[in-house]
């Protein structure tokens, strides 16, 4: 797997089998659930992104079986999967972190920001 950060359908499927192996069904509702409700994962996207995780060594099919005949499969993650999975959570961990330190540093200083509304700030502009 290469160093790129993952789309998030990728990142949701990686994150719904972090603890269990599950199959198509139950990683579209845990993607629901892990996102609180924001995202629902097609079919077509959900099998796409698992064709191309099997293909990149991400996922594996851990069981197959035959349900009102049709085949199920599901599906866990490979050893490359939890290390990629772990990569982009630190990778979003810092981020994370910074956005947080720099939203707590004031934007201007206190002097600036109560200023009267339609005073100019500017050469020979006084502020307290």
């Amino acid at each position: 797997m290469s160093d790129r950060q993952l789309q998030e359908p990728t990142r949701l499927v990686l994150t719904a089998l972090a603890d269990a192996p599950r199959h198509g069904y139950a990683i579209v509702q845990e993607v629901l659930t892990i996102s609180g409700g924001q995202v629902r994962l097609r079919t077509g996207t959900l099998y796409t992104a698992l064709d191309r995780l099997l293909q990149q060594g991400l996922v594996h099919v851990h069981a197959e079986e035959v349900v009102g005949g049709r085949l199920r499969r599901s599906y866990a993650l490979t050893d490359t999967g939890r290390s990629t999975l772990v990569a982009e959570t630190e990778r979003l961990s810092l981020t994370v972190r910074e956005a947080q330190r720099r939203l707590a540093l004031p934007r201007f200083p206190a002097s600036r920001a109560s200023r009267p509304p339609g005073q100019p700030f500017g050469p020979g502009t006084v502020t307290a």
